[in-house]
């Protein structure tokens, strides 16, 4: 028994077949395995002729029947190009041409300024509210203390002020601006965040510091988050402390027209009664709160300036605490004062102290006495003497004492008599904080 080799097999069977070919026609018959042998031969010739051919007319193929389907199953390679670089090109032709066009879109008016409103005074999106208090408008910030994208010069201001609606906004609740004139910080903010806590929608908050000052910014929960405006400096007893009280007022116009009541603050004030009871005291009342009387002797008429007349007489002079409480009538018309402000601006100096006279003066020039009630909603203590009111501390702070305060007085509201006097009390220490926040939930109604 013998074994194969299949290589050698494959390399002697082509000229065994060749040969068979020329001698099977005249050769006596042969065995069947070498008949066999022959077929075979004769079926490979043939094949590798039929490839050959057809390998190398791929022109004739596609004119054959059927040869246009020949790209769907054997598609030919792309041509080369002529050089490399030109390939790169078409290629991000073709990867440009297939990529979707970019969206084009309008391009929208540049957003105002952070905080500016429809007036163009500073407004921005209102922070969302804290936790207990319901979602309802409110006024955003109206400054970074820095002025941009609000009108910092006063004469320009005061023009834009003056032509603020008169009246408060129609089919809105109507809003108590509370205006805080500061030296520095507000030592009694979380008593007044907590006063103010529920009610948003209803109020409206402005503060002008010291333009040198760059404390912290309150928590972004608290009424008083950016809510400075741009502040200049203020003097005591100086023509500047008037500027500033015409500056809140022309931004609580400009910024808010539901503004109806407009009160003006300091640090040291603190609130004697909750919110509904000040909201309701302010916005029923059918007069302004500011005083305005005349006092004979140094401190009164003896500050009146004869350079004044005949604009201001001396019979029109009059006196009053600076901490006013105004309805947008007449805050409209202390913004667009050119006429008496000026002057007080020229001849109320030194002694004369323009936050005292100014407007219980152009009270008493503009609006009938029945329009002010003649006195302020504030209860200072005068009682010591000099040219500051006497300051409470910490320990001066009972609960007697705020009772008094809230009821310890008699005077007259909408023609009716009444023991609730003073919405406001001041001068109160920062230590005296503790204490008001201890007291306020049961001696004042919040907290």
């Amino acid at each position: 028994m013998c074994t194969k080799n299949p290589k050698q097999q494959e390399h002697v069977a082509p000229p065994m077949a060749l040969a068979g070919i020329g001698l099977g026609l005249g050769a006596a018959p042969c065995p069947v395995r070498t008949k066999l042998l022959l077929c075979a031969a004769l079926g490979f010739a043939l094949g590798v002729v039929a490839t050959v051919s057809l390998m190398g007319s791929s022109a004739a193929a596609a004119a054959l029947p059927g040869g246009a389907l020949a790209g769907l199953f054997f598609p030919s390679p792309p041509a080369a190009p002529a050089n490399p670089s030109a390939g790169v090109g078409h290629a991000q032709q073709t990867q440009e041409a297939t990529r979707p066009p970019p969206m084009i879109r309008s391009q929208p008016p540049p957003p105002p300024p952070v905080g500016t409103g429809s007036n163009g005074i500073s407004r921005a999106p209102p922070p969302p509210p804290t936790a207990g208090e319901e979602a309802g408008p409110r006024t955003a910030d109206v400054s970074r203390g820095s002025g941009s994208g609000i009108i910092d010069n006063d004469d320009e201001l005061m023009a834009l002020a003056a032509s603020a609606p008169r009246e408060p906004a129609a089919g809105a609740p109507k809003k108590v601006a509370f205006l805080f004139l500061t030296r520095w910080d507000l030592p009694m903010a979380p008593l007044w965040d907590k006063f103010f806590a529920g009610h948003r929608g209803l109020y409206t908050v402005y503060v002008h510091s010291d333009p040198a000052f760059n404390g912290s910014e309150p928590e972004e929960g608290s009424a008083f988050h950016r809510r400075r405006i741009p502040s200049k400096e203020v003097k005591w007893g100086h023509i500047s402390m008037v500027e500033a009280e015409r500056r809140l007022l022309a931004h609580a116009l400009l910024d808010d027209h539901s503004n109806a009541r407009f009160v003006l603050l300091s640090e040291s004030h603190v609130p004697l009664f909750d919110f509904p009871t000040v909201y309701s005291y302010l916005l029923n009342s059918t007069e302004v709160f500011l005083e305005s009387y005349d006092q004979p002797g140094a401190t009164g008429r003896g500050r009146y300036s004869r350079r004044m007349s005949p604009l201001v007489t001396a019979a029109q002079w009059r006196k009053g605490s600076q901490w006013f409480d105004l309805d947008r009538g007449l805050a409209a018309d202390v913004v667009a004062d050119a006429v008496y402000f000026p002057l007080f601006r020229r001849f109320c100096r030194r002694s004369c102290y323009a936050d005292e006279h100014y407007l219980p003066t152009f009270l008493n020039v503009r609006r009938p006495p029945s329009a002010g009630a003649n006195r302020s909603l504030t209860w200072v203590d005068w009682s010591h003497g000099g040219p500051h009111p006497a300051r409470f501390t910490r320990m001066e702070v009972t609960v007697d004492f705020l009772r008094w305060l809230r009821g310890g007085t008699t005077c007259t509201y909408n023609g009716r008599t009444t023991t609730v006097c003073f919405l406001f009390a001041r001068k109160f220490l920062p230590n005296s904080l503790t204490r008001f926040l201890r007291f306020a939930p049961k001696v004042m109604g919040f907290g």
